[in-house]
């Protein structure tokens, strides 16, 4: 099962994923993770990444999808992997389809917890002040304005990715706003619906 988890920030991602690798025994692979995995493992891949990053540059899409195809071929990837943070841009989502082709590979859906911007900023807020109530500390990204701004950024980049896998047929959505437990019965629902077709 090759899984893309798509929706914006604080829909849920994260929560879904550990109960999909939990549940189908498929990694989760976080763009970030992989990408400093590469690069502390000295890959070729990530001395190129490595290089750019010191130099303060972006990683680009080319580095990136070499990153992703190197993990993917790891014995833990055989059986599929849920790609998360990946792809923010059609590009991105093209040089994936094209990686994935090279394979003999190809995506089983790419699922999109959608949810009411409005509402999400409302539940950070809430996460927020429950982490002070419980004296821990606030995730930086739940701070109302960082996540403002987190928000702006994925409707002007990767909200464009979606439209590219409905017009793929591999798009499906799940609401995010639901509670966690109806989510991942909905997934799992997907899921099924996934495999028999």
């Amino acid at each position: 099962m090759r899984l893309i988890l798509l929706g914006p920030p604080g829909a849920g991602k994260g929560t879904q994923a550990a109960r999909l690798v939990q549940k189908h025994g498929i990694p989760q692979l976080s763009t970030g993770d992989m990408l400093r995995a590469a690069v502390a493992a000295g890959t070729p891949i990530g001395l190129k990444a490595k290089a750019v990053m010191e130099s303060g540059g972006l990683v680009s899409d080319e580095i990136v999808v070499g990153i992703i195809a190197d993990r993917i071929s790891q014995p833990d990837a055989e059986n599929g992997f849920i790609l998360d943070g990946f792809p923010r841009t059609v590009k991105q989502a093209e040089a994936l389809d094209v990686m994935l082709a090279e394979k003999g590979q190809k995506l089983d859906a790419a699922i999109e917890l959608t949810v009411d911007a409005g509402k999400l900023v409302d539940r950070i807020v809430n996460r927020a002040n429950e982490a002070k109530a419980a004296g821990q500390p606030v995730r930086k990204d739940d701070d109302p304005e960082v996540f403002k701004s987190r928000l702006a950024a994925y409707e002007r980049d990767t909200a464009a990715v979606t439209p590219f896998y409905r017009g793929h047929g591999l798009l499906k959505e799940v609401d995010g706003m639901a509670p966690i437990d109806a989510v991942t019965a909905a997934l799992d629902a997907v899921l099924k619906a996934v495999k028999a077709a």
